[in-house]
């Protein structure tokens, strides 16, 4: 699970059990929350009004689904803000329901279809087993660990999906990361566990000096070519089929984005290790993850937290965390600054 810092605030102790049992029943519907946005995406909804308001009847005839059903759920996300009622039954996109469409810059529509979906949502019906014995459930709900599953050629489409959610993620950052990282000077830029490229191919538009690459799974590194193509940098760039926990190419710097929350410690370490001993002294790597902030207040990274150890067995850190990782495989944390979307860039030397 990842996205931007929306956790609404923390209940108060009112001394009023109406009150108190709302707010309980509040966080009850979560799960009914994310199926609600789930069929909007699955019935293309947002797709269906991106050129104006149409009623339930018209959606349900353009995508087949029951004129009933598709009112009550169009009801249901109006309530949640995704949709407004325009009157005569007649419904439109908010903000929010306009990142729900395909194909626009901005949109979740793939992170909702991922977290909502078979990968992610079936691990979570295990979650309490998942704190009693602090480990993943991927492998008893899916037979496999998350990104295995992902690896697997009748789990291609679903693959495809979470590269792309995680595009739309790196898309979120991309500014941020743009606007405070320094390229002068550096050749070769590696985007490790990248996916689809998007954060190095970006850093590469912007200096036409660089070189990137991408290491991944070769299910996955073959999106982060064709991205390349598209964009005209071919011949800037390389994708490298491999794996990150037994050997990472040299490079000036080490792009890990939203790469260590996924995994424990123990393989972190394996991870930036690997990063240094191909690295000189001096080398640079930028790490973007969301940072855990103060116990007791609302932080999205807490609830992020949860998802990692039920789906992928990794965990959100907070700074401290962070730098016992650093300073155990010979790097050192300089500066740390928001980048977008709940998360932060913490810029890495080499020593």
């Amino acid at each position: 699970m990842t996205g931007t810092n929306t956790t609404p605030a923390a209940a108060q102790d009112t001394d009023d059990p109406a009150a108190d049992a709302g707010s309980l029943l509040n966080m009850l519907a979560g799960a009914a929350t994310v199926q609600i946005l789930h069929a909007v995406v699955d019935l293309n909804i947002a797709d269906h009004l991106a050129d104006g308001a149409r009623t339930a009847k018209d959606v349900a005839w353009r995508e087949g689904s029951d004129e009933r059903a598709t009112f009550r759920l169009m009801r249901a996300a109006a309530s949640l803000g995704v949709l407004s009622y325009e009157g005569s039954g007649g419904f439109a996109l908010t903000g929010q329901g306009r990142m729900l469409r395909s194909g626009v810059p901005g949109s979740l529509r793939s992170m909702v279809l991922i977290q909502a979906g078979q990968s992610h949502w079936q691990p979570w019906g295990l979650f309490p087993d998942a704190v009693r014995q602090g480990r993943s459930q991927a492998k008893e709900a899916l037979g496999v660990d998350v990104f295995d599953f992902y690896a697997r050629p009748e789990n291609a489409e679903r693959a495809r999906l979470f590269s792309e959610a995680m595009g739309d993620m790196a898309a979120m950052v991309t500014r941020g990361v743009l606007a405070e990282a320094d390229t002068r000077g550096l050749s070769t830029v590696l985007d490790v566990g990248g996916a689809d490229g998007h954060l190095v191919l970006a850093l590469m538009e912007a200096d036409p000096a660089l070189r990137g690459q991408v290491l991944d799974l070769p299910h996955a590194v073959q999106g982060a070519v064709r991205e390349a193509e598209r964009r005209g940098l071919a011949d800037r760039f390389s994708g490298v089929a491999g794996d990150f926990f037994v050997d990472v190419p040299a490079a000036d710097l080490y792009l890990l984005k939203t790469v260590l929350h996924d995994w424990d410690d123990e393989r972190c370490v394996t991870i930036l290790r690997n990063c240094r001993s191909a690295t000189r002294a001096g080398g640079r790597a930028l790490v973007v993850e969301m940072i855990v902030g103060e116990i007791g207040k609302p932080d999205f990274a807490t609830i992020s937290d949860m998802a990692m150890l039920c789906v992928t067995g990794g965990i959100e850190r907070d700074l401290d965390e962070f730098d016992s990782l650093f300073e155990a495989t010979g790097w050192r944390r300089g500066r740390t600054y928001p980048v977008g979307g709940g998360y932060h860039g913490l810029e890495l030397e080499a020593v």
